[in-house]
């Protein structure tokens, strides 16, 4: 059933771009076993637009659907992935012209590399690391917004006195037992993909937790989260981690006392952005 975003968009130079009310795209990822990002690519039919390059599933979008709605739906319809299989993480318009066209790149992930099914559009769809993606002929559209959409790995470290705190949901009661609660619930939503301060994107695989006080008897049963135990200033053991050189660093903090004693090349989340991945 054909929507009423079929149709091209006819700009002042003559350049066309697919889409009445303009496109969306799917970029989904998954871990591989090793836990490294992989993206589900669509190698297009030779007879479509740009034929015989590799790209996102996705495609024109209907004057009553957002962005995700209709790049999900085209996912469905392109690669037989339902939208029950995907958690949308993010979306970011990669593409505008004059003409009020645009293209929107939503983000999603799914907790392992799904089977697809492909329609007359693809003549593959394939589970691609993202080391290597750009080795592939990407369709132009595609390759010039994936240095910005691709992921880097990333390390979070978690404040988790300040996290925990920042629910009034009873936690002073038994502070070890929500401590451990609060972990345990964070760990079983990685792997991820996570969007930063900076535009960047992150490829979360394992949380570093700081503990101090009586939080520090808290288990956590989960190889997705480490914790390390504060012998003294839970504060002062998380600017000494910011400063280890390594990968890509995100801290959740509201302090803006510990904020103020970070590297700049530390970036922040609050409690609430990370709270909401539950």
């Amino acid at each position: 059933m054909r929507g009423d975003g079929d149709g091209w968009v006819i700009g002042e130079n003559g350049t066309r771009h697919w889409g009445r009310h303009g496109a969306a795209g799917l970029l989904l990822r998954a871990p591989s076993d090793a836990g490294e990002p992989m993206v589900l690519l669509q190698h297009r039919a030779l007879w479509s637009h740009q034929g015989g390059t590799w790209a996102l599933p996705g495609g024109a979008r209907d004057s009553h659907e957002s962005t995700a709605h209709a790049a999900v739906r085209e996912a469905h319809e392109e690669a037989g992935i339902t939208a029950e299989q995907v958690s949308v993480r993010s979306e970011r318009v990669t593409a505008s012209v004059d003409s009020g066209w645009s293209y929107t790149t939503v983000v999603a992930d799914t907790d392992h590399p799904l089977t697809t099914v492909p329609n007359g559009e693809s003549t593959e769809l394939r589970w691609v690391p993202e080391s290597v993606v750009d080795e592939l002929p990407l369709h132009p559209g595609f390759a010039s917004s994936w240095p910005s959409l691709r992921t880097v790995p990333l390390r979070v470290l978690l404040d988790t006195a300040n996290v925990l705190g920042s629910r009034p949901n009873g936690w002073w009661k038994d502070r070890t037992g929500s401590t451990s609660a609060l972990l345990t619930s964070l760990a079983e939503t990685l792997p991820r993909t996570v969007e930063l301060p900076s535009g960047q994107y992150g490829w979360l695989t394992r949380i570093d937790a700081v503990l101090e006080g009586r939080a520090r008897d808290a288990v956590v049963d989960d190889p997705r989260t480490r914790t390390i135990l504060a012998d003294g200033s839970g504060d002062d053991t998380l600017a000494e981690q910011a400063h280890i050189d390594g990968d890509l660093t995100a801290l959740v903090t509201a302090d803006r006392g510990l904020r103020d004693r970070l590297p700049e090349s530390v970036q922040v989340l609050t409690p609430s952005a990370v709270l909401g991945w539950l």
